[in-house]
């Protein structure tokens, strides 16, 4: 019987410390998310001193930072990185749905109820 109390408290302890690994690399994997985004923050402000030779490239730079900082926080702090199956699905679903009813909207216009008219009005 003690046999099985040490291999109980043994494993235990093994578990814990494969926890504690984990908290650690998870945390450092944080820091260095949010070291990430503060250079981001602070590259986006010196940016603003930058001349750029037109607002398209001015756009276009400010959307490249600011998508590199929303994918870290999306991956990263909001956990989507790790749940790639759900959010697949979720995203298949989204589709599906905005599909199905733009449809619906689109062959609704084709068919009004009787006695009414049709409040869309298409430019040719």
């Amino acid at each position: 019987m003690s046999d099985s109390k040490h291999s109980a408290v043994a494993d235990a302890g093994h578990h814990h410390h494969h926890h504690d690994y984990d908290f650690v690399a998870h945390k450092k994997m944080y820091w260095a998310v949010g070291a990430a985004l503060l250079i981001g923050t602070v590259i986006t402000v010196l940016a603003r001193e930058w001349e750029f030779s037109s607002v398209a490239l001015t756009v276009s730079v400010a959307l490249f930072i600011a998508s590199i900082k929303s994918y870290l926080v999306c991956a990263y702090f909001m956990h989507l990185l790790s749940e790639k199956k759900a959010i697949y699905l979720i995203m298949v679903t989204t589709v599906a749905f905005a599909i199905g009813m733009v449809a619906l909207i689109l062959s609704s216009d084709k068919d009004p109820i009787p006695g009414t008219r049709p409040k869309t009005h298409y430019v040719p």
